[in-house]
């Protein structure tokens, strides 16, 4: 279940807005051991939230890779998001009225320095393993150039370095589905439902592809002319996800998203990778037309040391939250254990103890 972690003195945004104060949304599962080095943070994606057993249940949980018999699992609500951290629905304490479209904009690198005061109350001095995927993976490069000596391992799945302009022709596209809602500028928690839904179809073509839509929505009749499968698949989707989310989160998350890119203020993307000293694995997904592996092979060619592998998927995007086994196995792999990462914990404390 989450808890809430309020932040009280000002903090400023890389727009120059400052906030006052803000509040977060997060998860924890099992404890912080006696030596503090048994943390595992793990970045959600765009509309996810915090309870990460949820939407990450073969990864995560009891007997699952992330154990919380031997890990302490952080999962923060991403600032902008619905699911209890500072968002568009809550209450602006200046005007003690909901932000609504005034809500401010948060980049990626805004959202991991928001993260660390939460860091410094959960008495986390070092993360074993930060993993993310997609936006989450975003967030995770950023903390792990920010501070290089915080994590021990990263672990980076169909995420970039920087959004291209193919995921921003996405995600523009999207927000303009939501702007020609005829509701979209009424200031109540429903604005731009029905837009978001079209938002939310054009998205799911970018996190599939052609393979993964002949699997699942082909018709099973030559004669049918009207009422296609993969017609109703795109609106039940949009319905969907209008179920649990807000227009204004998905509109100021995407822009997030666009606006994330390494360099900025570091030189360049190169620059910044260099900066990187945790242990690297980057997968891709040989399928995703969103993210491709060409961007996680950047990733890792800057990053020294990074270990890359690509795991054969016909889920594009979406792979990254399907394809357990495949990822649990070249994790495992990159920790020199293919049972367990726990031996690989213990031995990084031996080799500790001998110094």
């Amino acid at each position: 279940m989450a808890e809430i972690f309020k932040h009280t003195t000002p903090f400023t945004l890389e727009s120059g807005i400052t906030l006052m104060q803000y509040h977060l949304a997060y998860t924890t599962y099992g404890r912080l051991n006696k030596n503090k080095d048994n943390v595992v943070w793990i970045f959600h994606a765009l509309t996810a939230n915090s309870e990460v057993t949820e939407w990450w249940p073969g990864l995560t949980g009891e007997g699952k890779l992330f154990d919380p018999a031997n890990h302490f699992i952080v999962c923060v609500n991403i600032p902008g998001s619905c699911y209890g951290s500072i968002g568009p629905l809550e209450i602006n304490v200046a005007t003690r009225q909901p932000w609504y479209h005034d809500f401010p904009f948060f980049t990626t690198r805004d959202m991991i320095r928001a993260y660390q005061p939460l860091k410094d109350f959960l008495g986390i001095q070092t993360i074993h393993a930060g993993i993310g995927g997609s936006m989450g993976g975003q967030q995770l490069l950023e903390w792990a150039i920010e501070e290089p000596l915080l994590f021990k391992h990263v672990i980076l799945l169909a995420t970039n370095a920087f959004h291209s302009p193919w995921g921003i022709a996405f995600n523009a596209t999207q927000r303009h589905a939501i702007e020609t809602d005829p509701s979209w500028m009424e200031s109540n928690e429903t604005a731009g439902l029905k837009g978001m839904m079209v938002a939310r179809e054009i998205a799911l073509i970018s996190y599939r592809n052609y393979n993964t839509y002949n699997l699942g929505q082909t018709e099973d009749s030559n004669e049918k002319t009207a009422h296609f499968k993969s017609e109703s698949y795109q609106q039940y989707q949009g319905v969907k996800l209008a179920r649990r989310f807000n227009a204004f989160s998905y509109y100021f998350l995407s822009r997030s998203m666009d606006a994330h890119n390494v360099g900025r203020q570091r030189g360049s993307v190169q620059e910044a990778l260099k900066k990187v000293q945790a242990k690297t694995l980057v997968i891709s997904i040989s399928s995703d037309i969103l993210f491709p592996p060409v961007e996680q092979e950047l990733i890792a060619t800057h990053i020294e040391g990074a270990v890359y592998k690509a795991i054969d998927s016909t889920f594009g995007h979406d792979g990254f939250l399907l394809e357990f086994d495949q990822i649990q196995y070249v994790i495992n792999e990159f920790f020199g254990d293919k049972n367990n990462i726990e031996e690989n914990l213990a031995a990084e404390k031996n080799v500790l103890n001998t110094f």
